[in-house]
């Protein structure tokens, strides 16, 4: 692995994983910030007991032009000074200035740049590229894990304005977590179920079903992406390994680059679905520290609020008040319509 690691001007870490060897990334942070101070508060809802992070720092956090002349994920030059000192990267990663998360919250949140280029996407990069930032990715999953109180290492990628993204400029970012976000709490009690009643791991009873059925969108050897049978969104995939792998670390060389060459696939089906490329999002729900003896199997998520090409799913009142999902898209249907764009 080709890393390397400095230190921002306000104290933060920055970690660079480059394609391959001979890279110089040891240019200093010239910005003049003040010191690195963490400020998210983590409250609980009395009536339905589930965690909410409240980070009002956040409401500054920086909104970049459509130029990237301005953005702080591009590499730095000569009058612009931006997150990334050296004046090109690979995969840069680095703690978020505008954090959702420690201080008197705990865990950490990181951004995951991708490229230096500001107009490029996840699903033009080369092979190789995605290797790098599947190293990456597995690299800081280990290392994130690893802190006191962490529980879930969370990786995700959200493009596009219309999902949220406040940067246009090709990146994700890593939350761990001090505590099992909802959905990794509600697998797990589901996990632990299955294995009481059936035995065995769910998620291998789940692909077992998906696998000769007519959700299949593509898969590899190792690896099967399907769209579920119950799905929230227009067009949602969800991507597993087809053995037991309880996160990114546990797969090997060779396994995970399998993965993100198959991960660059349906990013390209999912650009393919309009006229002009989708907004998405990519979640990779990796089994918490502390399951792994019920649950023990990690799956990545990549869905599109895009419903049709003038169309975006909206999270109405029954998603949003009642937490009760309506999906518009027959997912058998999304399933083969992510076949053809392939």
């Amino acid at each position: 692995m080709y890393r390397t690691s400095g230190t921002l001007a306000d104290g933060r870490a920055i970690h660079y994983y480059d394609d391959g060897p001979g890279h110089d990334r040891r240019a200093v942070d010239g910005r003049d910030l003040a010191a690195f101070a963490p400020a998210a508060e983590l409250r609980i809802d009395p009536l339905t007991r589930q965690p909410v992070l409240i980070a009002a720092h956040r409401q500054t956090r920086t909104i970049d032009d459509s130029s990237g002349g301005h953005c702080p994920l591009c590499p730095s030059r000569p009058g612009h000074l931006s997150e990334i000192p050296t004046g090109d990267y690979h995969v840069a990663v680095f703690d978020n200035r505008f954090p959702s998360l420690g201080g008197a919250a705990g865990g950490r949140a990181e951004v995951v740049c991708f490229a230096a280029g500001h107009d490029q996407s996840v699903a033009a990069l080369p092979r190789r590229r995605l290797e790098t930032i599947g190293r990456a990715w597995a690299d800081r999953t280990a290392r994130l894990s690893e802190l006191p109180g962490v529980q879930s290492v969370f990786v995700f990628e959200n493009r596009g304005s219309e999902v949220g993204a406040t940067l246009s400029h090709p990146h994700g970012q890593i939350y761990a977590y001090p505590y099992l976000p909802p959905v990794q709490a509600a697998v797990v009690q589901a996990a632990r179920a299955h294995r009481a009643e059936h035995g065995g791991c769910l998620l291998c009873t789940v692909i077992e079903r998906e696998a000769a059925g007519p959700r299949v969108v593509t898969g590899t050897g190792r690896f099967l992406a399907y769209v579920p049978q119950a799905a929230r969104w227009p067009y949602e995939v969800h991507i597993t390994p087809r053995r037991c792998a309880a996160d990114l670390t546990a797969l090997t060389d060779d396994e995970r680059n399998e993965l993100m060459a198959l991960y660059g696939d349906l990013l390209r089906r999912f650009d393919g679905l309009f006229d002009d490329p989708a907004p998405y999002m990519a979640c990779w729900h990796q089994t918490p520290t502390h399951h792994r003896d019920v649950h023990a199997h990690f799956y990545g998520q990549l869905f599109t609020i895009r419903r049709d090409a003038d169309k975006l799913k909206y999270l109405a009142s029954s998603e949003s008040g009642a937490g009760a999902f309506i999906n518009d898209i027959v997912p058998e249907v999304a399933a083969q319509r992510l076949r053809q764009a392939g």
